[in-house]
């Protein structure tokens, strides 16, 4: 299997709900770095997994609908937890969206899967990995 990966971040506020959260129950900020990467069995015509420049483009759209608000008042996380793994999820069903959408090029269409990790610091990350 074939992989590129590429990377940007984004800083949100938000809280959560639930004892097990302790402080992180109050108004909070996070900022992530995010890889996404995109998988293939075999290389397209061009010899490649995924256009790098659109697969930048399109993770730093998607994250530029989530950057810089509280999502605690975005409609799409009403009565979410927006923990680390939610987001991951998010950013990678937004991303496989706009591949099937054509966003990443008529290539992108042969790509395998998606996987989006969320780094919270240099000792913590998670991630979500879906088909496409």
């Amino acid at each position: 299997m074939f992989s590129v990966t590429v990377r940007d971040h984004m800083m949100i506020a938000h809280s959560f709900r639930g004892d097990v959260f302790g402080p992180a129950q109050r108004l909070h900020g996070a900022t992530f770095v995010v890889d996404a990467t995109f998988r293939r069995p075999d290389l397209d015509a061009d010899g490649i997994v995924v256009d790098i420049g659109l697969a930048t483009e399109q993770l730093r759209a998607v994250l530029g609908e989530l950057t810089y608000r509280n999502l605690d008042d975005e409609p799409a996380f009403a009565g979410v937890n927006t923990t680390t793994e939610v987001l991951a999820r998010t950013v990678a069903d937004r991303l496989a969206d706009r591949v099937h959408a054509g966003d990443l090029g008529a290539g992108a269409r042969g790509l395998a899967g998606i996987t989006v990790t969320l780094h919270e610091s240099h000792v913590a990350w998670a991630s979500y990995e879906r088909p496409l």
